[in-house]
């Protein structure tokens, strides 16, 4: 990939402009993480209301230098800001406008310096920082990037690809430093939000337009088992309070004093701005002083009080409303968006990624057992070199762990049309296992070598053809060599065919050899499907 060592204003609008639609996809996932430590607004509605206002005053922006530009965004994100993570976003914004004060335009080096600087500011604008929040994921984000930086000549995708990457791992890791996020087995939102940000902006650097426009984003799966649900408020206990925030508006304010004032006043206070113009979030039992003592000192703008009782009160009906009713968990391994979305239909509670030249670890495995929310759980393998890495997983988890050895997503799909909800964990592995033999698997793929194998004479990249594991075909394209598997079957015995067509192949394609099959075999049923699979053009399930 082409490097990009240096970028202008422009740039860093469009780069987040980018990153602020990546954000809209995924607000409404984002804002179901939001609910800890305490309900307190939509995380993900807020940081994209924050960054619409952020990416509007860019476009208003008179001097399109990379620090003219990055003002602007500032300014945008002190006046636009929602919530407490809009809040600490808004810092985010000062501290990179900040480290890029009188450049024209910035390097890998100075985008690594600014988030460094982003997260500095973030920091110190709390009056209690949090470690497992946004901030952890902006400073760990920020020192990879500082790291790559060194090393990089100056270039801004590898700079942005270090500091996504560790956000990404950070994000995964905040229910290790969060209680409250470890009980509840999720990650914490605000910084999911962050990640999902840097990664739009990681999209437009490296020309992934396609990828914003057609794909979502990812929410990052907590590795840990969710604990009980947060205890209903007792008559006696401690009310959660009033989430109030709003823009002071003066001359000569002093942060440091209104941060002291307010200190007592609440908890989870945010005050962050400039003399003239000052953000404040707090949480309080009597928002009324709290507007007085503003008022005192200037204008307040953007009032906004919510009662966190009531929003606590929703989220745990809601909570129980969203848990399972099943007794079994199912965890099963799938390569590609289409074929882990095949699965989710059929009631998989968690797709690992992973399957040919891809295979998870046992580690990836126990992780994904612990996040089922159920003590008894079955794993799918769904190829013969994870079956092995799946039986070490009892040993490591107290759950009730069975592996139903499935050797290809085609007899995975089967085993899960066999699961019956009704039945017990050993009667459905019984069943599940029994539906294995009922289906007939076809893989198709390039060879990476030239080789003899079964008597076939096998040119590097050729195409060449699998039928239950075993090599059988070899062809000039893989369309010729996914017909010469066909023909060694009986077709006129089977009853279903499903084309699961990979990355490297078009759904055209993939239509024109189901019309193919129809001519010859009518009574068949066939469906295709976008698996998405990498490195094999098609998966064909034969029934």
């Amino acid at each position: 990939m082409k490097q990009v060592t240096a970028a202008n204003g422009q740039d860093l609008r469009e780069m987040f402009a980018a990153a602020t639609t990546w954000l809209e996809k995924s607000a409404a996932d984002i804002d179901a993480l939001n609910v800890f430590p305490v309900p307190d607004g939509d995380t993900g509605t807020n940081m994209l209301l924050t960054m619409r206002s952020v990416i509007d005053e860019a476009y208003r922006a008179p001097d399109r230098s990379a620090a003219g530009v990055a003002q602007a965004m500032a300014k945008g994100a002190l006046m636009g800001a929602r919530g407490n993570s809009g809040v600490i976003l808004s810092q985010i914004w000062r501290g990179i406008a900040d480290s890029l004060d009188e450049k024209e335009s910035f390097t890998g080096r100075d985008l690594a310096e600014a988030l460094v600087q982003a997260s500095k500011t973030a920091y110190k604008g709390m009056s209690h920082p949090v470690e497992g929040t946004i901030l952890t994921v902006a400073r760990e984000a920020a020192d990879a990037a500082r790291a790559k930086a060194a090393s990089s000549n100056d270039d801004l995708v590898a700079v942005m690809e270090a500091a996504v990457d560790a956000a990404c791992v950070s994000v995964a890791n905040t229910p290790h430093l969060l209680e409250v996020l470890k009980e509840a087995g999720v990650v914490d939102a605000g910084g999911q939000g962050l990640y999902t940000i840097l990664e739009g902006a990681l999209h437009y650097l490296k020309g992934e337009g396609e990828q914003i426009q057609f794909r979502k984003p990812q929410i990052i799966v907590s590795d840990v088992h969710p604990g009980k649900l947060p205890e209903m408020i007792a008559a006696d206990a401690i009310p959660y309070g009033y989430c109030t925030e709003f823009l002071l508006k003066g001359e000569d304010l002093k942060l440091d004093k209104i941060r002291t004032t307010l200190n007592k006043k609440g908890q989870s206070l945010i005050v962050v701005g400039e003399p003239s113009t000052v953000r404040v979030h707090i949480h309080t039992l009597k928002p009324g002083l709290v507007i007085q003592y503003a008022t005192s000192m200037g204008t307040v703008h953007q009032v906004s009080i919510r009662n966190m009782d009531e929003q606590h009160q929703d989220y745990l009906k809601m909570q129980k409303e969203r848990l399972p009713e099943a007794d079994i968990a199912i965890v099963a391994v799938a390569s590609g968006d289409g074929l882990a979305e095949v699965f989710k239909s059929l009631g998989v509670t968690v797709v690992v990624p992973g399957g040919q030249t891809m295979n998870p670890s046992t580690k990836d495995l126990v992780q994904a057992v612990e996040a089922a929310p159920s003590n008894k759980v079955i794993i799918l393998t769904n190829n013969k070199n994870i079956v092995m890495t799946a039986e070490q997983v009892q040993k490591l988890t107290k759950k009730s762990i069975k592996v139903v050895p499935t050797e290809a997503i085609p007899q995975g799909v089967a085993a899960l049309l066999a699961f019956d909800y009704e039945a017990d964990l050993d009667a459905n592995v019984q069943s599940m296992t029994k539906a294995i033999s009922a289906v007939k698997t076809i893989e198709i793929t390039r060879s990476v070598r030239a080789t003899r194998v079964n008597g076939l004479q096998i040119k590097r990249k050729q195409a060449i053809g699998f039928l239950d594991g075993k090599l059988v075909a070899v062809g000039d394209s893989p369309i010729n060599a996914l017909h010469e598997v066909l023909a060694k079957l009986d077709l006129k015995k089977a009853e279903v065919v499903t084309i699961y067509y990979g990355t490297d192949s078009e759904q055209s394609e993939a239509e024109q050899v189901s019309m193919s099959i129809r001519e010859q075999y009518p009574q068949l049923q066939i469906e295709v499907v976008q698996g998405g699979q990498p490195h094999y053009n098609y998966i064909v399930s034969v029934e």
